[in-house]
């Protein structure tokens, strides 16, 4: 079981007669209180045995989207649904926080009530089984797209966690979970907090890179690069529990990934402080958007610093150094945003002297980072290392988990 000093957010009820575990308050059952055991989320009642209730479907939440703790286990939860354990180690992980293993898997314990690893394996199964719930995809399009390395090992895990295979499972689905799809994937992001979601869509409309983002009637949409090839990602309100992502990809390997970085621009996991000290998880209440690429974010600060018009600026980058995507015109896309080290290396005309020289660094430093899971404490370490204005990294850190 988890810490008493964690708050129970989105409390889970397990019922050891029966092996199963709901939502508190939405099953109608009444099993005896002697049979019934509280966890602080999904993950921990998994690892005691007990499966997901078919009815509830508490793996339509994203796991660990309203839980709160001390701040090193709130960085490890993170960066472990980031993906840092899908091929690397808690020895790599541990490394990464400053703890040894052994200290980040006994802390893990006390508060989250199971292990890095079994959050890690958790987060892949409840993603791949909504998308047995919201797609067409294949079984194995789907094990690959969940971040498994065989589908075998897909397969043992969802009997695992699930007590049934995948495609037992996908019998399941009911007629409305299904979205229907004009073109691309269609998913939805699970939502367990009020999101600003007209805010935001005006926010990302007003700053939206020439070429790169655009909104248009309630939809944000960007051009993506995935692994050298262009892509598209879509993002809309839903019906107050979720909001809806349709994502154009040459492949949907790793999509968990991508799905992940995506909540980021709406700061669906942002979690909520409970003013007690030791709830030290993300903001209470973020008045600006997410990012899907801090790189971009500290480029439109520099431009902003230095005196440049920002859109301009942006557009200017992008016509020069972006690589071009057709046939995007009616969204009013056209190119992906230039990869930092072309950046790093290119003659910035738009900027003279420091400026230029700030923006080229800016960019080998995001080369060389793992941007896709960069947060606010690894970002303070990266603008030490690398001498960067307290301005530049404060503008990106509020655009950050």
């Amino acid at each position: 079981m988890a810490s008493s000093k964690t708050r129970r957010m989105d409390p889970i009820v397990g019922v050891v007669t029966t092996g199963i575990y709901c939502l508190e308050g939405v099953c109608g059952g009444r099993p005896k209180l002697s049979n019934v055991r509280r966890f602080t989320n999904a993950v921990a009642a998994e690892a005691a045995g007990l499966r997901a209730c078919h009815l509830c479907r508490p793996y339509r939440r994203e796991p660990m989207s309203t839980w709160v703790g001390t701040e090193l286990i709130c960085r490890a939860v993170r960066v472990i649904l980031d993906g840092a354990l899908h091929g690397g180690t808690e020895e790599d992980l541990a490394r990464a926080l400053g703890v040894s293993a052994r200290h980040l898997r006994r802390r893990f314990l006390e508060e989250v009530g199971t292990t890095p690893v079994q959050l890690a394996r958790s987060s892949r199964a409840h993603f791949a089984r909504r998308l047995l719930d919201d797609t067409d995809l294949s079984i194995t399009e789907i094990a690959f797209a969940a971040g498994f390395g065989s589908v075998r090992q897909f397969n043992r895990t969802m009997r695992e966690i699930f007590r049934e295979t995948p495609r037992e499972l996908r019998a399941r689905r009911r007629k409305a979970d299904r979205l229907a799809a004009d073109g691309g994937l269609a998913l939805r992001l699970p939502v367990t907090r009020e999101v600003p979601a007209d805010v935001f869509l005006a926010l990302l409309g007003e700053q939206a890179i020439p070429g790169v983002e655009s909104v248009q009637a309630d939809v944000y949409r960007r051009t993506i690069e995935v692994e050298g090839a262009p892509g598209v990602l879509e993002i809309a309100p839903g019906d107050g529990s979720h909001m809806v992502a349709r994502l154009h990809l040459p492949h949907w390997e790793g999509l968990i990934h991508l799905v992940r970085r995506a909540r980021r621009i709406f700061r669906l996991d942002d979690h909520a402080h409970d003013g007690s000290g030791d709830s030290v998880c993300g903001d209470a209440a973020p008045d600006l958007p997410g990012t899907w690429d801090p790189f971009e974010v500290g480029v439109r600060s520099i431009l902003l610093r230095t005196g440049h018009d920002p859109t301009e600026g942006l557009a200017a980058l992008v016509g020069s150094f972006g690589e071009e995507v057709p046939g995007l015109e009616p969204w009013g896309l056209g190119r992906l945003f230039p990869p930092p080290a072309r950046i790093a290396t290119e003659e910035i005309r738009l900027l003279h002297g420091a400026d230029a020289a700030l923006l080229r660094r800016w960019a080998a430093a995001m080369d060389a980072a793992d941007r896709a899971r960069l947060d606010r404490q690894s970002l303070v370490r990266l603008g030490r290392a690398g001498g960067f204005p307290r301005w530049l990294t404060d503008d990106v850190a509020a655009r950050l988990p």
